[in-house]
């Protein structure tokens, strides 16, 4: 995909599939984590919502006022033409897959949200709830992003690959995380359980690298 183009016209084919990695940067992919623009494939981000873009007026009630959104706007072409859409301030998301129409160019737009079913509409209504919030208020309200009780293990397997990546033992990782004093106390005592604690996170960071990182944002609390 690319940034910065205009799509055209509506278009009949279906959206390009994912890349292998399952994503795509609308900004530079070197930028640090809290600035750059991560845009997940929708097969992957359960929460990504359909829409079709037209062009409106300013002064319907209804319209989206594109500037008033373009401090957290980011969008990707993809070869299609398509756009795909991230509303972000580096720590919350809404993510929106442009089917037609377009936002690139546009001062106001009519969105019209495609929901369809149970299952599938129930993963969209937050994130709908959070678009619209936001379209109002100008913030990311903090009630309609709750903290995700997986953060703080997401971080420790971070740091495991980046310790594997550094050659760094198991015991070293465990010094790493639960501190030199408990580690040199327990490693080599009649529990095993510190061992393998580090030996299951040593195996779910390498799990993690090799992919299971796309399966994130579909995994329940």
């Amino acid at each position: 995909m690319s940034a910065g183009t205009h799509a055209p016209a509506p278009r009949p084919a279906a959206p390009a599939p994912p890349c292998p990695g399952g994503c795509t940067f609308a900004e530079h992919p070197g930028l640090p984590a809290p600035e750059a623009r991560i845009i997940w494939h929708a097969d992957l981000d359960p929460g990504t919502i359909g829409v079709v873009a037209l062009p409106a007026d300013p002064a319907d009630p209804d319209s989206i006022h594109i500037a008033g959104i373009a401090p957290w706007l980011a969008i990707a072409i993809d070869p299609a033409g398509y756009e795909h859409a991230v509303l972000s301030d580096g720590w919350h998301h809404i993510r929106l897959d442009i089917e037609e129409g377009r936002l690139a160019g546009q001062d106001a737009v009519l969105l019209h949200y495609r929901l369809r079913g149970l299952a599938l509409a129930e993963t969209r209504l937050l994130p709908l709830r959070r678009l619209l919030d936001l379209c109002r208020h100008r913030r990311f309200a903090r009630s309609l992003f709750p903290r995700d009780s997986r953060i703080d293990r997401g971080i420790e397997l971070l740091r495991v690959h980046d310790a594997l990546g550094e050659g760094a033992s198991q015991r070293e990782i465990g010094a790493m995380l639960f501190g030199e004093e408990r580690t040199a106390h327990e490693w080599s005592g009649a529990s095993d359980s510190l061992r393998s604690r580090v030996r299951r996170l040593v195996r779910e960071a390498r799990d993690m690298a090799r992919g299971g990182y796309r399966q994130l944002m579909r995994r329940k609390s």
